[in-house]
């Protein structure tokens, strides 16, 4: 059963919002099971700096693409799509509700509209020509450029520093010579599917972030980076190239002290949380929003699941 035809509930938003928190409360509500939505958390060993959901959180909800891969393997998404549809399709055929939530906008919207990705294989050599022009000054931008004059579209949806996600785009397009953009198909139509965005003032945000990132540190963040580059994997790579690992990597290495690197992460997590918000935008109608500050939001969204699950029928 395709993705678009089975009935989602999606929780999204920017991080430190509480999607996860939400989830959980919505699954045991509705005898519901989390699908992960967050493309680092599909990741073992990553789990203090991605905010993992908990081993409490998980007992309350099961949790589905959590801790499927090594740090040093790809997860992109033609990848999630089909794990999360056989997810999906499996959560409903037991009668469950299946609860999207995360913050990487690619995957939840390809996941509701029902997107396939075209299966072009890897090419190694173009890949590696392309990654280590990005490594070279100002390198990532020029290919960033590069995509935006072949795919404007895709490009604006890509940050210039992700730059296995440029690559890859360019990759597609090399070895098709059509526009990535215009090769992903989809139907559109989410209607079957209920999008709960949470939000709240952007200062606000920004103080959930502060307090979530030194939360991390006293919970072992660092520690949990030194056994990451301890097994070899290089901070600010791949996966790693994550607000937190790629600094905290930093300060191993000696290029920052401890404070930098605990301010940088902070940085680099406001901006993560502002283009979040480029995939899930406040003017957006498939989204109903609600904020994550007001103490009545949980009821307000069960309340908004049980209308939606009333208007589309039983899940099974």
């Amino acid at each position: 059963m395709p993705a678009n035809s089975t009935p989602l509930i999606a929780i999204v938003g920017p991080t430190a919002v509480g999607k996860t928190q939400l989830a959980v409360d919505l699954c045991q509500r509705f005898g519901g099971e989390v699908i992960n939505a967050d493309s680092r958390q599909a990741y073992r060993q990553m789990d203090i700096g991605t905010a993992k959901p908990t081993p409490e959180e998980r007992a309350r909800a099961p949790h589905h693409l959590l801790d499927l891969l090594d740090p040093s393997e790809h997860f992109g998404l033609g990848a999630f799509l089909p794990l999360a549809q056989d997810a999906a399709s499996d959560i409903t055929s037991r009668g469950k509700l299946p609860i999207v939530a995360g913050g990487t906008g690619q995957y939840v919207w390809a996941l509701l509209e029902g997107q396939s990705v075209p299966p072009v294989p890897p090419d190694p050599e173009f890949r590696t020509a392309l990654e280590q022009e990005a490594a070279e000054e100002g390198g990532a931008q020029v290919i960033h450029d590069r995509l935006r004059a072949i795919d404007p579209a895709r490009a604006e949806a890509l940050d210039p520093r992700n730059v296995r996600r440029v690559v890859r785009a360019l990759e597609i397009y090399h070895a098709t010579n059509k526009k990535p953009s215009e090769l992903v198909q989809s139907s559109p139509d989410i209607s079957a599917h209920l999008v709960i965005g949470l939000t709240i003032d952007r200062k606000a945000l920004y103080r959930r972030i502060d307090d979530r990132v030194d939360a991390m540190m006293q919970a072992g963040f660092l520690a949990e980076v030194e056994r990451l580059a301890e097994a070899g994997y290089p901070m600010g790579e791949g996966a790693l190239d994550s607000p937190g690992y790629r600094e905290l990597g930093q300060h191993l290495l000696g290029e920052l002290s401890l404070d930098e690197a605990v301010s940088r992460t902070k940085t680099q997590t406001h901006r993560l949380a502002r283009r979040q918000y480029t995939w899930f935008k406040p003017s957006d109608p498939r989204i109903i929003w609600l904020d994550a500050s007001d103490s009545r939001t949980p009821e307000q969204a069960a309340a908004l699941v049980s209308t939606h699950l009333s208007d589309t029928g039983p899940v099974i």
